[in-house]
């Protein structure tokens, strides 16, 4: 590796380490963090940072499998099919963790989507609608 890459690298880690936060650097303010958000709030850290966790690798894994059916020709057979049902039941294992770790009921999360999206589209899907949103639509 040449030394002007070197010297980019270098420069680069410097600036990334200079803007992550302190939590993010450090276990013992990554732990206070997680325990002023316990006492400030009805949030269960360590289940909502598992399930955050899970909820991305899972989720990565169900993507994986799609990329390469589509990409990269894997086939779409019927045990590709049950490796992505197994991946959705991960999913949906920690989706239901996030939900507790929030003290949410899954019921009312599905129901607040599907208000959502009806308040967005109505009856049918249109490209202007889910690029061009309503004030406070998220």
């Amino acid at each position: 590796m040449s030394d002007e890459v070197k010297k980019f690298f270098s420069t680069y880690g410097d600036f990334v380490k200079k803007v992550t936060s302190q939590p993010s650097l450090d276990l013992d303010a990554l732990k206070q963090s997680l325990e002023d958000v316990e006492n400030r709030s009805p949030i269960e850290s360590a289940r909502l940072m598992t399930a955050a966790l899970g909820l991305g690798s899972e989720t990565g894994e169900f993507v994986e499998i799609v990329k390469k059916m589509f990409l990269q020709g894997k086939p779409p057979s019927e045990e590709n099919i049950f490796h992505m049902k197994r991946e959705l039941g991960d999913i949906m294992w920690y989706w239901i963790t996030a939900c507790s770790a929030l003290d949410l009921d899954p019921f009312e999360v599905i129901k607040e989507n599907q208000d959502k999206l009806e308040a967005r589209y109505g009856e049918k899907f249109e490209v202007q609608r889910s690029e061009v949103r309503k004030e406070g639509d998220l």
